[in-house]
């Protein structure tokens, strides 16, 4: 029996994966988390992230640090309830089909992870534990600061006290988990490290990258919708009902386009601030990525002509901004289904994929 694989080349096992995230609070645990589901679904891979604290906010939405206190036995026992909820509705998941499952809470304590371990074992599920690590005070201040403005727990609150309490309940973690001094190679690297960026990063400069070509259309290339409608008819109605996998007569599909893209999604997820100059159907499918949206719906995404999106991955998803520019533009634009899809033709211009 040939192996079974998601449709682009990457094997799938019938093996379910429980990823449990460990640290501190304002280590990163729930950015990280985000980004590696958002990788796994850019392959294709079903995985989702279960966050214990969204859980617990159905029963305590903006609890003060007091909560956290491990001598608080009814905060513990409230956490213990919330965690239990999600592992519940993971393994639901699991059974309905799921690939990758991302358990997103401090997991701080022995207990916790022998219990997340065991109920994975009992369950036939392999579990790989991910600690995040920070001993940098700069770096925990500035999450700190990116918390407190966008953790559900502290909506609406003065962000000094905010920042306190945050602080607070770090302290209550610390005592349970340990907070140990950094290793002989540890202080090395962070005496280092600032050189190696000041060396390595230099001047902006323009890059090309021949993977963020827009879409090839093969024959059709250079051709109006209404030019393809004429000349391929056939083809203009397979694309209409599967625009994704469609792939135009010696060109591309959406689905071809996504593999391409890989090398550049490592590339993007390395970099901090990054301008990108691309073709709407390249733009789609980055945008798809850093929106944790299934590729399949890409095609669909609307990406107007003259116009910045500005995206900032955050711990609780993306935030958008977008700017556009005072010019006019043809929209080419069409949802999925729309009854006017290409019916109007485009005057004196190229398709837009």
């Amino acid at each position: 029996m040939a192996p079974k694989t998601n449709g682009r080349g990457v094997q799938v096992e019938d093996t379910k994966i429980c990823v449990v995230m460990v640290g501190l609070p304002a280590r990163g645990k729930s950015y990280i988390a985000q980004r590696a589901q958002r990788y796994l679904t850019w392959l294709s891979i079903p995985s989702k992230t279960f966050n214990v604290g969204n859980y617990r906010r159905h029963d305590a939405p903006q609890p003060s640090a007091d909560f956290f206190d491990n001598s608080n036995p009814e905060g513990e026992r409230r956490r213990r309830v919330a965690a239990e909820a999600a592992f519940a509705d993971m393994l639901g998941w699991f059974r309905q089909g799921g690939v990758i499952g991302i358990l997103d809470a401090t997991n701080s304590t022995k207990e916790r992870r022998k219990w997340v371990m065991d109920m994975c074992v009992g369950e036939g599920i392999e579990v790989l534990f991910v600690e995040s690590k920070c001993d940098n005070e700069e770096l925990i201040m500035a999450n700190i600061r990116d918390v407190k403005t966008t953790s559900p727990d502290y909506q609406g609150q003065d962000p000094e006290a905010a920042a306190l309490d945050f602080r607070n309940r770090i302290k209550h973690y610390e005592k349970i988990g340990g907070d140990a001094d950094l290793s002989p190679r540890g202080h090395q690297y962070a005496q280092k490290l600032p050189d190696l960026v000041r060396q390595s990063v230099g001047g902006d400069r323009p890059l090309t990258w021949k993977a963020l070509d827009e879409l090839d259309a093969g024959v059709c290339d250079g051709m109006t919708y209404q030019e393809i409608k004429d000349v391929y008819p056939e083809d203009f109605v397979a694309r209409d009902e599967d625009k994704y996998n469609y792939r135009y007569r010696g060109g591309e599909s959406y689905r071809d386009v996504v593999i391409r893209l890989e090398p550049i999604i490592m590339e993007l997820e390395r970099s901090e601030d990054i301008l990108i100059v691309t073709h709407q159907a390249i733009l789609r499918c980055i945008y798809a990525y850093f929106m944790k949206k299934d590729q399949s719906r890409s095609p669909w995404m609307n990406v107007p002509l003259h116009c910045l999106i500005k995206l900032t991955p955050r711990a609780y998803g993306t935030d958008e901004e977008r700017y556009q520019a005072d010019i006019p533009a043809v929209s080419t634009w069409r949802g999925k289904g729309s009854t006017a899809k290409h019916e109007d033709p485009i005057p004196e211009a190229s398709m837009s994929h």
